[in-house]
């Protein structure tokens, strides 16, 4: 039966996906991936090792503290994605010299 048929629409991006609304789980989904990305793309300069190695090291526990929480698969998706790039951020962080300014 097509989505016209019912009368339902359906959004093609949601983290909803069991049709209760989660906005705590939702906040730190996108907070962990979030963090993650800064701390990957900081990782990756040189110049912003301090930066980078604070997001890396805020955003790990952030992640796995949302991916506990978390109540539909799109959340998990975004925390596994997002505790996967800080740690490969604030690697890379450490590698260019890490906390020390």
């Amino acid at each position: 039966m097509s989505q016209e048929a019912t009368g339902k629409k359906r959004s093609a991006l949601t983290l909803n996906t069991d049709g209760e609304r989660h906005p705590v789980e939702n906040s730190l989904a996108v907070t962990a991936i979030t963090l993650g990305l800064v701390a990957l793309v900081l990782g990756f300069i040189p110049a912003t090792h301090f930066f980078g190695a604070l997001a890396g090291t805020i955003g790990l526990p952030v992640a796995l503290y949302s991916q506990l929480v978390s109540a539909t698969t799109g959340e998990r998706w975004l925390n596994v994605v997002g505790m996967v790039t800080s740690f490969v951020g604030a690697a890379f962080a450490l590698s260019h010299g890490g906390f020390s300014l």
